[in-house]
């Protein structure tokens, strides 16, 4: 059994001043994305659940009234921007260290992350990020759940929260409904859409880039485990972008993302959620995430693409990413090494949440990720994680 236990408090359940009135990430729904949300589920909202889908439903009319005022005013000159320096995407299994990444990255004064208000508020967040942020501070709570580390509106953010707020389909949308099937698979690759359909997503997600670099014209570093699937995708847009692709022993990441899709279904579901088929869901989804992009890495230069293991990362943080800069010729490093290093000594009392697997699931781990575990050089032998 999943032993969830940790060496630090629960954010939502262990600290209610900071937690239990933490907004809900449908709040930043439009109201159109929040009404297919819940349409398509049958508004199977439990009863315990009905107050939050009420407080969502009010903010989703304001977020559109707001979105739509920012269309008014930003609209033509979003139009006519591009996107100015490749972005620097990073890629990998979740709980791999891509946020770890991400803000390492973003501590670069040349580069812009979305920050988690740009994309809990993407609909109209150049209207309002310059207020709303400091009258909402008090309701962000201090740490994530599922692994302790720091939150706040200004910190670095995945993107795929802003496309599931501005009513684009997502897989992450089963959150709000995590006893329901899957949703929408075919969002992982998106190669499967029509035209239309893909079309569409590339309109809104491209939308919301340009708005971001029109508040911070810089390099784009944009993280999400979702995009390691849309390589393909991601070059028709930026042929020269760079891909960092994190690797992590896999007990520990398998353990971890179970922790994680609890959290979160806890934190974020409008349903108890009973987590039948979960660990399921994490194998057979890890499996598609390696094999597809096993098919697809080779469609990226080797210079634009970069593979970082995570252990390395937390040993040598500034050599690791001296390394990474190198590679990529980003140049400029001195400069963001005391940043760099500020940041490891203020992780210096970080500790990661520690898990006990069952023998059933490392044995399960062992056989479906197997390949994983000899690309990658990772070891069977049994250990805490």
């Amino acid at each position: 059994m999943l032993d969830e236990r940790d060496t630090h408090s629960d954010a939502f359940s262990r600290r209610p001043d900071d937690g239990r009135w933490a907004p809900r990430m449908w709040m930043g729904c439009n109201f159109p994305g929040w009404l297919r949300l819940v349409a398509r589920h049958r508004f199977a909202i439990q009863w315990p659940y009905l107050y939050i889908a009420s407080v969502d439903t009010m903010t989703s009319l304001l977020n559109s009234l707001l979105g739509l005022a920012q269309r008014v005013g930003y609209g033509r000159a979003l139009a006519r921007m591009d996107v100015p320096k490749p972005p620097i995407f990073i890629i990998g299994h979740w709980r791999s260290g891509t946020t770890l990444l991400h803000e390492l990255l973003a501590l670069d004064e040349r580069h812009a992350a979305p920050t988690t208000y740009q994309c809990f508020a993407p609909n109209h967040f150049l209207l309002t990020d310059r207020v709303f942020p400091r009258l909402l501070g008090f309701l962000m709570p201090r740490r994530r759940p599922m692994d302790d580390m720091e939150v706040g509106w200004d910190r670095p953010q995945e993107d795929e929260w802003a496309l599931c707020n501005l009513g684009l389909p997502s897989p992450y949308l089963r959150i709000a409904f995590p006893n329901q099937p899957v949703a929408f698979p075919e969002y992982y690759e998106l190669e499967g859409l029509d035209s239309r359909e893909l079309h569409r997503w590339l309109r809104v997600w491209t939308g919301f880039l340009k708005g971001i670099t029109y508040r911070v014209p810089k390099r784009l570093v944009i993280k999400s485990p979702l995009h390691t699937f849309r390589i393909p995708v991601i070059q028709q847009v930026f042929p020269d972008a760079r891909f960092v692709y994190l690797v992590r022993d896999p007990f520990a990441m398998f353990a971890s993302t179970v922790h994680t899709w609890k959290c979160m279904y806890r934190a974020h579901g409008l349903q108890t959620p009973r987590f039948e088929g979960l660990e399921e869901f994490v194998l057979t989804t890890g499996v598609r995430m390696f094999r597809r992009l096993e098919a697809t890495r080779s469609l990226v230069a080797p210079d634009c693409f970069y593979e970082l293991r995570y252990e390395d990362l937390v040993k040598g943080l500034v050599e690791e990413i001296q390394a990474l800069y190198d590679h990529f010729g980003l140049g400029g490093f001195e400069r963001v090494r005391p940043a760099l290093e500020a940041s490891l000594e203020g992780r210096a009392d970080y500790r990661p949440n520690r898990h006990q697997l069952a023998d059933r699931q490392r044995s399960n781990v062992a056989d479906r990720w197997l390949p994983y575990f000899a690309k990658y050089g990772y070891t069977l032998e049994k250990a805490t994680v």
